[in-house]
């Protein structure tokens, strides 16, 4: 099943986030750690501030795992919502706003 996501973006964790999904930290947790990844990969930052993406899990619980190590370190006010289809939404790629961070902050 794919969900569409909605969160804010713990600004605190940002840097450990970026780095655990560029170094192959997450990528790595099974089963789930590539669409973790890709996810990411989609997700935008949007005019209203949240952070959106789609994600495919087939928890009995949508997202339970995914959330029991990783969302939920990273983002608070996690709304989730069963969709036909992955989509890209409108906005500021997620990553490139982590990269950004990063490197303002070294």
């Amino acid at each position: 099943m794919i969900y569409s996501v909605k969160a804010n973006l713990v600004a605190e964790h940002a840097t450990e986030f970026l780095r655990n999904l560029t170094d192959g930290t997450i990528a790595q947790q099974r089963p789930d750690g590539g669409e973790i990844v890709a996810s990411m990969e989609r997700a935008r930052i949007t005019n209203d501030g949240y952070v959106r993406w789609t994600e495919a899990c087939f928890c009995s619980t949508p997202l339970k795992h995914e959330r029991e190590t990783q969302l939920d370190r990273y983002f608070s006010e996690i709304e989730v919502e069963l969709v036909d289809a992955h989509k890209v939404f409108d906005g500021t790629s997620l990553m490139a706003h982590l990269v950004a961070g990063s490197t303002a902050s070294d």
